[in-house]
């Protein structure tokens, strides 16, 4: 298992190195991300076209009020263990057709392999250039980096913590709380303990807003299954979180925001801002996903994904609107129901659909059996590469996850 996780790039080259040198070999032309269905292009000196890249359009066919964006929220450059010049990544992420994107090296101790005060400033100082209010919205932020206890991102901080000020976490949560930040746990169960288990912290809960259900090309609705783990998805919510669900690409080579498999975000959003990133990040109003231009958007009872049902029990009408464009129509997809379990999610309904159409239909739900609901999108013709108990729904390729519902109560 410990394999599957091992960084997929050369380590080599020295950070120190790296750090300012000046890259070649490859010219970015920035695309228009904020165009539905624009095509993007990274051109190579030669002139040659790298990719291009098509999806579905931004507007969903069943709210109004805010337009889908596509995000990466969690890279690396060698400011930490990533290979890559850090004057690169966001004009990366942009061609690359991305309209929000993160850089969140890793702060360690005293700074080895980690964030110095002045890498922080130059980050922010790279955020700030590549920034496009209404266009592109590029983020500073770091990665809490515990080898036990777990690795957790912060943005929209003024500073950032290591491992020094924050050795566990009820320091680290302390101190998120002290700030107006929000934060997200990363790869659930890759390290040992945990979070501690997921030890629910109350005067965190509203600053908690992620839950990484894709990093990489991994799914980790059964991480650490076959050694005898609870499902990180149910350990987090049934702890008390209220985490929305995002996917990432964790990127620690060169090619930010390029690579298609790997996990990514549709944040629904008022304005491509950092602010209107932000509210959608605190409203939960994002679904995790690892292919390239998906729009998801749902509601049940006419409530959004990452809101609150305004009853304890009945019968609850879900409306889902799942498009990839011209290239996935007519693409046969299951929609499941995910309700609470005691180590694996239930999966108290599996839905068919097809890509291109909005699918509604109606599930009973009651707070005697947990107060969150998630849906995951399916590919039923591809195997799940980390699979959970025997027969389980769950055990097919996931292709997206809705953030969660709450019941009150």
């Amino acid at each position: 298992m410990a394999d599957r996780h091992a960084h997929d790039h050369d380590h080599s080259p020295s950070r120190r190195t790296v750090l300012g040198a000046a890259a070649g070999g490859l010219l970015f032309l920035a695309a228009a991300p904020g165009t539905a269905q624009a095509a993007t292009t990274r051109t190579a000196l030669d002139g040659t076209a790298v990719a291009a890249r098509t999806g579905a359009d931004r507007a969903s066919l069943i709210t109004q009020g805010t337009t889908l964006v596509h995000a990466d929220l969690h890279n690396h450059t060698a400011m930490s263990d990533g290979d890559g010049d850090p004057a690169l990544a966001y004009g990366s992420m942009r061609n690359a057709g991305l309209d929000v994107a993160a850089l969140t090296d890793h702060s360690t101790v005293f700074a080895i392999e980690g964030l110095s005060s002045s890498e922080w400033r130059r980050t922010a100082e790279l955020a700030d250039a590549a920034n496009v209010p209404g266009v592109y919205t590029a983020l500073r932020g770091f990665e809490w980096s515990h080898s036990l206890l777990g690795h957790a991102n912060v943005w929209f901080s003024d500073s950032f913590v290591d491992l020094v000020a924050a050795p566990g976490m009820s320091a680290f949560f302390s101190w998120l709380t002290a700030r107006d930040a929000v934060a997200g746990f990363n790869h659930p169960g890759r390290e040992a303990l945990r979070f501690n288990d997921f030890g629910f912290n109350a005067a965190a809960r509203d600053r908690m807003v992620s839950l990484e259900m894709f990093n990489r090309t991994d799914d980790y609705l059964f991480e650490g299954w076959s050694s005898g783990t609870t499902s990180p998805l149910v350990a987090c919510l049934n702890a008390g979180w209220r985490t929305g669900l995002t996917g990432v690409t964790d990127e620690h080579g060169t090619d930010w925001g390029f690579p298609e498999g790997k996990g990514r975000s549709g944040l629904w959003v008022t304005e491509n801002t950092r602010a209107g990133v932000l509210e959608a990040m605190r409203a939960r109003r994002f679904f995790a996903t690892r292919v390239s231009g998906l729009r998801l958007d749902a509601t049940a009872a006419g409530v959004r994904m990452g809101g609150q049902l305004p009853f304890t029990a009945g019968d609850v009408r879900f409306r889902v609107d799942l498009d990839r464009g011209a290239e996935w129509v007519g693409k046969p997809l299951h929609i499941q129901v995910l309700r609470p379990g005691s180590r694996a999610p239930e999966v108290v309904d599996v839905i068919p659909t097809t890509s291109g159409r909005i699918t509604e239909f109606t599930v009973p739900l009651n707070t005697a059996d947990g107060n969150w609901v998630v849906l995951r999108v399916s590919d039923p013709s591809q195997a799940n590469g980390t699979p959970g108990p025997d027969g389980h729904p769950c055990n097919d390729w996931g292709v997206a996850y809705s953030s969660p519902w709450w019941l009150q109560g």
